[in-house]
């Protein structure tokens, strides 16, 4: 794993608590992320409820507030119930563009009891920002989030 996802993983665990509101924790996941991670323009969370993914904490531009499961970037990653890495959002059929600045995404699909619940979403105005180490780094860091946050 890159070193700077061990020192995001690291930053993660010192400010989540299970105690705390999940909207706390999600914000300050959110921060961690948008501050910890170079050349990315929105960091943030969609949370499932009933087939739709409402915007949740984030750090960035205003976003999108409501995408359906199945549409773009994060309703596919609900529905296929994989991380999607796109080197391109213009090529990715059905993108949903809430930033016309952003080039390239990575979703990342939340779990609580082996159900989706939400998505980590990050956006990068370069193209190709995001490879497999970003990807492995990131589902890590999703995991301390998932283990933290839907504990209950």
């Amino acid at each position: 794993m890159k070193k700077e996802y061990e020192l995001l993983a690291e930053q993660m665990r010192a400010v989540l608590e299970k105690e705390w509101p999940r909207v706390s924790n999600l914000s300050n996941a959110a921060g961690v992320l948008y501050q910890g991670i170079e050349r990315i323009n929105w960091a943030g969370f969609y949370l499932l409820d009933e087939g739709v993914l409402w915007l949740g904490p984030f750090q960035g531009k205003p976003a999108c507030v409501r995408i359906e499961a199945g549409k773009g970037v994060c309703g596919t990653a609900v529905s296929e119930g994989r991380t999607q890495l796109v080197y391109d959002v213009h090529q990715f059929p059905g993108h949903i563009a809430c930033d016309s600045a952003s080039r390239s995404e990575i979703v990342i699909p939340l779990r609580k009891n082996g159900s989706i619940v939400g998505v980590l979403d990050i956006d990068s105005p370069e193209l190709g920002r995001f490879e497999e180490q970003d990807q492995e780094g990131l589902e890590y860091i999703a995991g301390i989030i998932e283990k933290v946050i839907w504990v209950k």
